[in-house]
């Protein structure tokens, strides 16, 4: 018989593989690959991702590797910006251009103003002006317009003209935005130019599968589709088959997993821990039983605007937290669904206390506050 997996299991499964059962020894770069990247679309607020899950890992060193361009922010899975090394970059973006397709023509501002333009001729007059050197949309956009009006485009809007641009093309986007403590204005270049490399000709929807298993695992094939935004993955994962382990959750769904993978003890101790607000914890499967509970569904999170962070207690969804800086003053306020255990609090407190370290380490008064 198929072995079962208990939700659970499920989670502390789940959780080690994200490095947030203990704190991981691992280079920046290596816990991002191993991680297939973070979701990045914030400026700064995936810092914390990387802060919670490492042993000793400062905000300025995580961001020298930015600078040093051994680290990029790019839309990939789901056409959102993901953080991901610059080999990952390399292989991924591939592999993602139907995901950015189906969102630039899905897409409810963009779509309509770019139907019938021949991409390849948009792409052929955007690459060069990348290139030349990094642009905003907006620069990016008045350039292809002016250039669509001799070329024949039409009065095509210049933030469309954009917007295909970096959903048919992979571009990156550069320092200084993105770096801890600095700001500037989204400006993109190639992924080529910008690493010196060319895009993988032989990407593999295999390896990637693999890579997302042993990061998210043990998950069914909708669970990859919802982490990649890719569709018709089910040969995929049949072509893996026999290399895989195969399992069943509590309510029957097939799970697929790397064999080697740790799979804990479903009584293993899970510390508190405080993702940030697009952690990719909470946005890679389709069915996030395994770490959402009844409360957090309560909270209707969809409608608010700046979204918290998350509280995990015992591996699954306890509350929320807000990082708010005046000045050089730094308090955390962390808001638990239910009222916490003295346990549970104190061990909240010393696990924001290390955020506040990390996140804040140069605010001269460091405050946590728990609200009701």
């Amino acid at each position: 018989m198929t072995p079962m997996l208990t939700r659970r299991a499920l989670n502390r499964a789940t959780l080690d593989r994200q490095l947030l059962l203990a704190r991981s020894t691992l280079p920046v770069v290596e816990a991002v690959e191993h991680l297939v990247g973070l979701q990045a679309q914030t400026p700064h607020s995936w810092y914390v991702g990387l802060g919670v899950r490492l042993e000793d890992v400062r905000t300025e060193q995580i961001a020298q590797l930015l600078l040093d361009r051994q680290l990029v922010r790019i839309a990939l899975m789901r056409s959102t910006i993901h953080l991901v090394s610059a080999s990952d970059c390399l292989w991924l973006r591939p592999l993602t251009q139907p995901v950015l397709d189906r969102d630039l023509f899905s897409n409810h501002t963009h779509g309509e103003p770019v139907q019938g333009l021949d991409m390849d001729e948009l792409v052929a007059a955007a690459r060069p002006l990348v290139k030349e050197k990094p642009r905003t949309s907006k620069e990016l956009g008045a350039l292809l317009a002016e250039h669509g009006r001799t070329a024949g485009w039409g009065d095509r809007p210049p933030a469309s003209l954009a917007y295909a641009a970096r959903n048919r093309m992979a571009l990156v986007q550069v320092p200084p935005r993105g770096v801890w403590g600095r700001s500037g204005p989204i400006a993109h270049t190639t992924a080529e130019a910008w690493l010196g490399r060319s895009l993988a000709a032989d990407a593999s929807l295999e390896e990637m599968v693999l890579r997302y298993l042993a990061a998210f695992g043990p998950a069914s094939v909708k669970d990859v589709q919802k982490w990649s935004g890719l569709t018709r993955l089910r040969e995929v994962v049949n072509r893996l088959r026999p290399r895989l382990a195969v399992f069943t959750d509590d309510d029957g769904r097939e799970l697929f997993d790397v064999p080697e993978a740790p799979r804990p003890d479903p009584d293993t101790p899970a510390p508190p821990r405080l993702l940030y607000d697009f952690d990719n914890l909470l946005l890679s499967h389709a069915d996030r039983s395994r770490l959402i509970t009844d409360a957090f569904r309560a909270q209707n999170y969809a409608t608010r605007r700046p979204l918290p962070g998350i509280v995990l207690l015992d591996g699954f969804t306890a509350g929320d937290w807000q990082l708010d800086r005046e000045r050089d003053t730094a308090t955390l306020l962390v808001r638990p669904y239910e009222r916490l255990a003295p346990r549970d609090k104190d061990a909240l407190a010393e696990e924001g206390e290390r955020l506040l370290d990390f996140a804040a380490a140069d605010a001269a008064t460091r405050d946590i506050r728990f609200e009701s």
